[in-house]
């Protein structure tokens, strides 16, 4: 019998560890040892409100060791030397589909991260080579859709920013946002130890929504700590609750800019009146989806790569692939886990 590896498999609302056969690469295809996969928001909210039918490996936000190469993959999608034991990350979307979000017993497996294994099925996959430590290389997908979102943004030198949520998106965000030249930055968020992140990263004003429980209130703090009052230059939604969007645009000025960057998967609708909400601020409105192209991985690792900010201080806790459901159960459930605040939970695979 062939070598073996295990997937996290969601069947409803439970995982089940399940033992599948490690392919070997097809030519231009790469098999990696996952080292650390992230729980991002679209597998969270997937699993609360069970938009995927049939038994589903999730995970998409992956760093991995190459364990095999494909005949004919030689380098990465940049042109960087690629052999085995190079650790890489790599863009989840293809032309052909995505990773992760796919049934769990269709062959080929391993094509989601929530496993030891993580088979790079399409050719077309943009695979990036990496030094990163591995505990910051697992940030790379979702850093990537704060560099989408931040360019969408068209923020300029010295913008105030507003970024509605303190999770990964929203702390990563608040990062791209600093590096893009925003003047003043307030995170709307919470709880207090991803607050704490934030202020890490520069963030100037930080409102806890545990503690100021009243969005009126809450839109008066962040307005008073705009140039006269009038509002935010941009505004980034990055929460994922569908109120936070009538209330963030209460955030800008006129002639705002609001970046909607939480709602990757639905989760219903919101009553919603465009003269008063969106026409009378004359506001710009945008809507990323993902991280927006192999272009943004090109040009947004390279940063990341700098390490400047308190990223790995972001992956905790790191769980044992068997865990999951404690992972998930803390994101949908006051974020946090054995006493700690967490922002990204992320799980070992077989080289962790």
């Amino acid at each position: 019998m062939g070598k073996t590896g295990r997937a996290a498999v969601m069947v409803g609302k439970q995982f089940e560890i399940r033992e599948y056969p490690v392919p070997d690469p097809a030519p231009g295809t790469i098999l990696l040892r996952q080292e650390l996969a992230g729980i991002c928001g679209t597998d969270l909210h997937n699993w609360e409100y069970q938009r995927l039918t049939g038994d589903i490996l999730l995970g998409h936000e992956n760093v991995g060791i190459v364990e095999k190469l494909g005949a004919g993959v030689d380098q990465d999608y940049v042109g960087n030397p690629l052999k085995v034991g190079d650790r890489v990350i790599f863009a989840p979307g293809t032309p052909a589909g995505t990773y992760g979000f796919l049934r769990a017993d269709d062959e080929p497996h391993f094509r989601g991260g929530f496993a030891d294994y993580i088979y790079l099925a399409q050719p077309s996959t943009c695979v990036l080579k990496t030094s990163l430590p591995p505990e910051v290389a697992v940030l790379s997908e979702p850093f990537m859709v704060g560099v989408h979102g931040v360019r969408r943004a068209g923020l300029k030198f010295g913008d105030t920013v507003v970024v509605q949520g303190s999770g990964a998106i929203g702390l990563l965000t608040l990062v791209c946002a600093k590096l893009s030249g925003a003047g003043r930055l307030i995170v709307v968020g919470g709880p207090a130890g991803r607050l704490e992140l934030a202020r890490k990263i520069g963030a100037d004003v930080m409102i806890d929504i545990g503690e100021v429980r009243d969005p009126a209130e809450r839109t008066k703090l962040v307005l008073e700590n705009t140039p006269r009052g009038a509002g935010a230059d941009v505004v980034f939604e990055c929460a994922g609750f569908l109120s936070a969007i009538p209330e963030g645009i209460g955030y800008l000025r006129h002639s705002g800019t609001y970046v909607e960057m939480g709602h990757f998967v639905d989760v219903g609708s919101l009553d919603f009146n465009p003269n008063r909400l969106l026409m009378r601020k004359n506001l710009r409105l945008e809507a990323v989806w993902g991280y927006g192209g192999n272009e943004t991985f090109v040009r947004g690792l390279p940063i990341l790569e700098k390490n400047e900010f308190p990223f790995a201080q972001m992956v905790n806790p790191i769980l044992p692939l068997e865990r999951i459901a404690d992972g998930f159960a803390a994101l949908s459930g006051g974020y946090k886990l054995a006493g700690r605040d967490v922002v990204k939970v992320a799980l070992r695979g077989a080289m962790a």
